[in-house]
């Protein structure tokens, strides 16, 4: 089975109505061989707030050091985000290899007038990969209500219900009561079930199950006691929680009163899965818990915010945390489904100077002009009657000024549209043969047809995703100027589809300018082509000495246990020999390192990595040469920026979380890596579909998170971090494609200088100089901006040749 076949039968699923109920799951679960029964769950329920509490307790419990999955709904572009193991969506050939399983049994069903869900099918699909990747624990959101949900279909080691509200009232009942009731039924056998409800909500839940751990504000009889400090900058807030006599003084990502009960049940939850969790994993885990689109701080001057505030409850709250910012104008893009009281919603914001309307692809979008007269009933003058979402989001700008505030919102379909202004990656595509023309179809799943016939486009190629209105017209303007635009199999139901557009530079002037007077988005969409394909103004390098060729960062371990040269430059009289060494030599940038991330290295504690990198940064501060620090830790990386460090290089790609607010606040270039673990753990295996597309995907979030920081993306440098949780042919595989990172908008950095991916063909891991400086010449030749590496003389003159054989003028006498 073909991963498109897959995803087209899961969509299909989509006609069969909501059957509350657990009996259809547990046959086919039983079908499966009940995968549930080996596996510890968490089930989180409630009216609002499940998604952002499932996603803190995944991370607090990740961050003590268990394998976590997490399943939670709706996604927004991609199937696979529902489903996700220690942070990764689950691979799509794990995706195929259920649905080829679980195909036969479900059209049985269907056939004997006992079909399943969509949803039930994904709760099954979510179940037996947690079992198949052995994770310690799952963490379950529950779609609707409790009692009746798919998801209680496991037997939970610890429950939550966030809160309780009117909602679904046809299927869960017309009142709070009715609904509580419901919801209570996901308690664990052995333990409090832990939940923020609140007055006739809480009775219920108390007579229906007992054993209840509250989770209530500071000065309330709960149990355990969520205090909101308010937001201390644009992305995070102070949370104080109590619980167990203990206090815990918090910062998490997601702005708003309401998510302090939030983290106050995560925390208890965790507690309760892991007895003996560390405040520091409580501490980092909430920080790290990372939820998009819930009022998501994407840019400022003007503030655009993304939040998928849905009913009137989630817009009411979402205005209290708007009242926590000064700006002087608000200005709304929205969109929401046709099924949502849209005038009790729209009451509920806070008041707005002009409105743009919008839909997202799907169905049950309502029309934007019925969302405009509901708003110019409540008394808005300037409302304007828009169509798709990327296309709105332009349109309000033009309204705000730099001291305004733009709210998308209404939907978290709208919002994950709007999103792809931020995360769209249009990856260039290098081919050489025909066969690599065919091994890019194949990648993205094109159809049979439009494969045979897209085999000729060995020339210009971008591979992205679009919507599928757009995907139609990009294909039908491509056709009709000669060139070709293959798209995945798939069916879309509102979600992107793959697209690969091939043509000639000329061809692809010649789209985008037909473009700009299509609907959809299709302007915007536009100008992402020329910038990929390199029309237009060429972007500034910021007098960075990667600004023009590839630089060489020379590595400076003062450390006794390093793979390559550890112990050789411990001494500082040593460390600074060898700098100018590498300064006389041509280098760069030179990156000083005091603690290890080969596999087996021990971890340094702070003050001691200080001492070590401090004292060598100031000594070599005056060279000429940049110089970065190569830390996972921010308390280090502030220490050596006030030594003299220019540039920030984190192996982790920000897991600390302080190192992104440093690095914005100092304005300082940083390295984001790639990277599984760090240090390494040996032969762990990592199943990656596209090993190169994966990273990139996966890159793109962290980028994001530092661009959102406020790190301007010409000082973010990606490391698609080569010998970190990538077996030796995959790194190969980085090296050889290491063009496509350049779809991030962000300089490139390959790492892989006398790494164990030699031993691939032949050479001692530790000592191939041959073999690196082969891999800096190929590195430098596929166009990476920088590359790190021991041996600098020999580095800098592959370096050299590899630029000369695209551009001798850079090398020519001024004669």
């Amino acid at each position: 089975m073909e991963y498109h076949e897959a995803v087209n039968f899961l969509f299909d699923l989509r006609r069969f109505q909501v059957k509350p109920g657990t009996e259809s799951i547990q046959r086919l679960l039983s079908h499966l061989g009940d995968p549930h029964e080996g596996v510890s769950f968490v089930q989180v329920a409630g009216s609002n707030g499940k998604g952002s509490t499932a996603r803190m307790l995944e991370s607090t419990l990740r961050e003590s050091g268990q394998s976590v999955g997490l399943y939670t709904s709706p996604h927004f572009d991609d199937i696979r985000e529902r489903i996700r193991v220690d942070g990764r969506k689950i691979p799509e050939s794990a995706l195929t290899a259920f649905v080829a399983e679980a195909k036969p049994y479900l059209v049985e069903r269907a056939a004997d007038g006992e079909p399943l869900t969509f949803f039930e099918t994904m709760t099954a699909l979510g179940i037996w990969y947690f079992a198949e990747a052995d994770v310690d624990v799952a963490v379950l959101e529950v779609g609707m209500g409790g009692e009746l949900d798919a998801t209680s279909v496991v037997a939970p080691i610890a429950s939550a219900v966030t809160n309780v509200s009117l909602e679904h009232t046809a299927v869960l009942g017309d009142t709070i009561e009715e609904i509580a009731r419901t919801k209570a039924a996901v308690a664990p056998t052995d333990a409090p079930l832990v939940t923020g409800a609140t007055d006739e909500a809480l009775g219920v839940i108390r007579g229906e199950v007992g054993d209840v751990l509250t989770v209530g504000n500071d000065g309330s009889d709960a149990d355990v006691r969520a205090t909101y400090g308010g937001r201390v900058n644009h992305q995070e807030a102070a949370v104080t929680v109590e619980i167990d006599d203990e206090t815990l003084d918090l910062r998490i990502p997601l702005l708003g009163a309401y998510q302090a009960r939030n983290a106050g049940i995560a925390v208890a939850l965790a507690r309760q899965v892991a007895p003996d969790i560390s405040a520091d994993a409580i501490h980092r885990g909430l920080r790290n818990a990372h939820w998009p689109g819930r009022f998501e701080v994407m840019s400022t001057d003007p503030m655009v915010v993304l939040d998928g505030a849905h009913n009137p409850d989630a817009c009411a709250q979402l205005a209290t945390v708007l009242d926590e910012f000064d700006y002087d104008d608000l200005h709304l893009v929205y969109g929401a489904m046709h099924d949502k009281d849209h005038r009790e919603m729209v009451e509920a914001l806070p008041d707005v100077s002009s409105v743009v309307t919008c839909h997202a692809d799907i169905s049950r979008a309502e029309d934007p002009e019925i969302l405009s007269a509901v708003f110019e009933r409540t008394g808005i003058d300037d409302v304007h009657t828009g169509d798709a979402v990327a296309s709105a989001l332009p349109r309000a700008r033009k309204h705000a000024t730099a001291d305004d505030c733009i709210l998308v919102v209404g939907s978290l379909y709208v919002v994950a549209e709007a999103r792809t202004t931020w995360t769209r990656a249009m990856i260039p595509k290098r081919h050489r043969t025909l066969d690599d023309a065919r091994e890019t179809l194949e990648r993205v799943h094109v159809a049979p047809a439009d494969a045979k016939r897209a085999e000729k486009g060995v020339f210009r190629t971008i591979r992205t995703r679009v919507q599928g209105r757009q995907a139609a017209v990009l294909r039908e303007e491509l056709l009709a100027i000669g060139g070709e635009c293959a798209i995945s199999g798939h069916s879309d139901g509102g979600e992107l589809v793959d697209v690969v557009l091939m043509a000639t530079l000329d061809q692809f002037e010649r789209l985008t300018a037909t473009l700009r007077d299509r609907p959809y988005a299709l302007a915007e969409l536009a100008d992402e082509i020329r910038a990929s394909v390199g029309i237009g103004d060429a972007i500034r390098s910021h007098d960075y000495p990667w600004g023009d060729g590839t630089a060489v960062m020379g590595i400076l371990n003062v450390t006794p246990d390093s793979f390559h040269d550890g112990g050789q430059f411990y001494d500082i009289d040593d460390a600074v020999t060898q700098a100018q060494a590498m300064v006389d030599a041509g280098v760069d940038i030179i990156d000083v390192g005091g603690e290890s991330t080969r596999p087996g290295a021990e971890a340094v504690p702070v003050d001691e990595e200080i001492r070590r990198v401090t004292p060598v940064i100031e000594a070599i501060s005056d060279l000429d040469a940049l110089v970065s620090v190569d830390t996972r830790k921010a308390a280090v990386a502030e220490a050596a920026l006030d030594a003299g460090a220019d540039i920030l290089n984190d192996v982790t790609g920000l897991e600390d979380p302080e190192m992104r607010f440093l690095a914005a606040e100092r304005d300082a270039p940083v390295i984001v890596m790639h990277s599984i673990d760090a240090p390494v753990i040996p032969d762990k295996d990592i199943d990656y579909d596209d090993v190169v597309e994966d990273v990139i995907d996966e890159l793109t979030e962290r980028v994001l998170l530092a661009e959102k920081a406020g790190i301007p993306r010409h000082n973010i440098i990606v490391d698609p971090g080569l010998g970190f949780g990538k077996s030796s042919a995959e790194n190969f595989e980085l090296l050889d494609r290491i063009d496509e990172f350049s779809a991030l908008g962000c300089p490139v950095l390959v790492g892989h200088s006398h790494k164990s991916m030699f031993s691939l063909v032949g050479e001692e891991t530790g000592d191939n100089l041959a073999a690196t400086i082969a891999g800096t010449a190929i590195a430098a030749d596929r166009g990476a901006d920088i590359v790190r590496v021991h041996d600098v003389p020999e580095n800098v003159a592959a370096v050299n040749v590899a630029l000369a054989s695209r551009d001798l003028s850079r090398f020519e006498d001024d004669e």
